[in-house]
């Protein structure tokens, strides 16, 4: 069955989150997935920002192989697909941060501007009492994903045009450095693949989300 679809300003979204949160015990752990350059960053700034100090955004992003680790492998070409990602130091993270007798737990980062993951970059200490956590793939069923995505209370899934999607792509290839042919080249031949695989999963989701201005 498909989940439901809710089109909803930023505010709107922020009271669902809250109520996700409840009163902070236990801790909650809120996902949000979608192809790339569905606005999933965005979002979740969007709503940590509002409900701190007691939401912390822990991203996907974060366990990134680092580029050495990729070029060793053979999938630097490939960066942002799935097995470009450390999935089980993820799920092992998350499971971590349900517990909050655990203390403060540091999670990492992802550096758009480096290009590469950075170690123990995000502190979550106990009286946070949501994780908002983002990424493509968090309802994938294979590999490790699905252990992660069991450690999470709620997986919402941001649905964006893909005309629009795609323009976005393009634009943040080029703040970090890309010429235009090379980002459209990216987005068409890496990003469009995982977006494709991503969409497939849609409807593991517990809601679709259409933001609106």
């Amino acid at each position: 069955m498909a989940p439901p679809t809710l089109h909803a300003s930023l505010p709107e979204l922020v009271d669902r989150a809250r109520a996700v949160l409840g009163d902070g015990a236990p801790r909650r752990l809120l996902g949000l997935a979608g192809p790339p350059g569905a606005g999933k960053s965005t979002l979740a700034a969007g709503l940590v920002a509002a409900l701190s100090p007691r939401a912390v955004l822990v991203p996907m992003d974060g366990f990134h192989l680092s580029n050495a680790v990729l070029r060793a492998l053979g999938r630097r070409g490939r960066k942002g697909a799935p097995d470009t990602f450390d999935a089980a130091g993820y799920a092992h993270l998350l499971r971590r941060l349900r517990d909050v007798e655990a203390g403060t737990v540091y999670a990492p980062d992802f550096d758009r501007d480096l290009d590469e993951p950075v170690a123990a970059a995000v502190a979550v200490p106990p009286q946070a009492g949501l994780v908002v956590t983002e990424g493509n793939y968090l309802l994938l069923d294979d590999g490790a994903w699905p252990a992660a995505r069991s450690c999470l209370d709620a997986v919402w899934y941001l649905e964006l045009p893909d005309e629009e999607r795609r323009r976005r792509l393009r634009a943040r290839h080029e703040r970090h450095g890309m010429d235009p042919a090379s980002a459209a080249a990216w987005t068409e031949g890496t990003d469009e693949p995982n977006a494709t695989l991503v969409r497939a999963v849609r409807d593991r989701a517990d809601l679709v989300v259409v933001l609106e201005d």
